[in-house]
C-alpha cells in the first residue's frame, strides 16, 4: 500500500517529478555550469514572499540535502514594510512549504516614500544592503536572490533599448560593499513560464511586488508603465516566430564578440575599438 503523501511532500515531489526538466533540471545546470555552491558555504536564501524566491527556497532546500557538495542554508525574509495582510500571506506560505524562515524588519518603504524620482532604484541598493548585511551576521558567505532566466535575458534588452547600454545580469559576482560576501542567482536557467505553471499546478497563492511605486506597472501602456514588461511582451511577440528566442538570447550572453563593438567598459574603463585598430596597424 502506498504511503498518503502530505501537502508539502506533495509539492516537493512535483519539483523532482513532473516539473524535472523544467525546474531541476535547469536550476542543477545553472549550479553546476557557474559553480554557484561550493563546499563549506552558509547561504542566505533571501525571499521576498513571491512565486521565485519561494520556489528557490525548496530547490535550494532539496540540494542541500541530496547534494555531495556539503553547504548550509538560512532562509531569510526581509520586512521592508509590508502590510499585515502579506506578512501573514508569507509566513503562511512558508509554513504550508515547510521552509523555516528567518524574518528581521527594515524601514524601507517609510525611507524610499520620499525618494523623489527614483524609489525603486534606493529600494532595490537598500534592499541588497539589508540582505548582505543580516547575511553577514548570521554567517553567512554567500546571499541567494530569486532571478529568473527572463529577468537575465530582459535586462540587456532593456538597457539597450532604454538605456543606450548593453549589460548583462551574472549568475554570480562578489559584493563591492561587503568584502567576502558573493551574490548568487540559482535560477539563472529556470523561465519564468515554468514558475508560474508550477504554482498553479500545485495552488500556490504568492504575494506579487507589494511595493505602491509599482502599482501604475501593470499595464504597460499606462504613464510610467514598467519598461521591463515592454519588453517581456516584445520577447512573447517574437516567440511567435521563432519559439527558441529566449534560448538565443542566453546563449548571446555567453557569446560576446567584442572585437566587432566599437566600444566597450571592462572594470569601470572605457575602451575603444581604436586602440586594437591603432595597435594592428603599427604591427602591420
Amino acid at each position: 500500500m502506498s504511503r498518503v503523501l502530505e501537502d508539502w511532500q506533495q509539492i516537493e515531489r512535483s519539483i523532482i517529478k513532473k516539473f524535472r526538466r523544467e525546474l531541476w533540471n535547469p536550476f542543477i545546470a545553472a549550479v553546476k555550469r557557474y559553480k554557484l555552491v561550493e563546499e563549506g558555504d552558509r547561504i542566505a536564501i533571501c525571499i521576498s514572499g513571491g512565486k521565485d524566491s519561494m520556489l528557490m527556497a525548496k530547490l535550494m532546500q532539496e540540494l542541500s540535502r541530496h547534494s555531495d557538495v556539503p553547504f548550509e542554508t538560512v532562509f531569510l525574509v526581509m520586512d521592508p514594510g509590508y502590510s499585515a495582510h502579506n506578512r501573514e500571506k508569507i509566513e503562511q506560505n512558508a509554513r504550508r512549504l515547510r521552509v523555516p524562515i528567518t524574518v528581521f524588519e527594515s524601514n524601507i518603504f517609510e525611507v524610499t516614500e520620499s525618494a523623489g524620482e527614483s524609489p525603486c532604484y534606493l529600494c532595490a541598493r537598500m534592499r541588497r544592503g539589508f540582505l548582505y548585511s543580516r547575511a553577514r551576521e548570521l554567517g553567512c558567505n554567500k546571499i541567494a536572490l530569486g532571478h529568473h532566466l527572463n529577468d537575465v535575458i530582459e535586462t540587456p534588452l532593456i538597457s539597450m533599448l532604454y538605456g543606450g547600454q548593453l549589460q548583462g545580469m551574472l549568475p554570480k559576482l562578489h559584493s563591492t560593499n561587503f568584502p567576502g560576501m558573493t551574490l548568487i542567482r540559482p535560477l539563472y536557467c529556470v523561465r519564468e513560464e515554468d514558475i508560474i505553471a508550477w504554482a498553479q499546478y500545485n495552488g500556490l497563492e504568492f504575494i506579487r511586488c507589494a511595493c505602491r511605486f509599482t502599482e501604475n506597472a501593470a499595464n504597460p501602456e499606462s504613464p510610467g508603465g514598467s519598461k521591463r514588461l515592454e519588453v517581456k511582451e516584445l520577447i512573447k511577440r517574437l516567440k511567435l516566430d521563432d519559439p527558441y528566442v529566449e534560448d538565443s538570447i542566453l546563449s548571446a550572453m555567453h557569446s560576446v564578440h567584442l572585437d566587432t563593438f566599437p566600444g566597450y567598459k571592462s572594470e569601470g574603463e572605457v575602451h575603444s575599438f581604436l586602440e586594437r585598430y591603432e595597435r594592428d596597424e603599427r604591427d602591420e
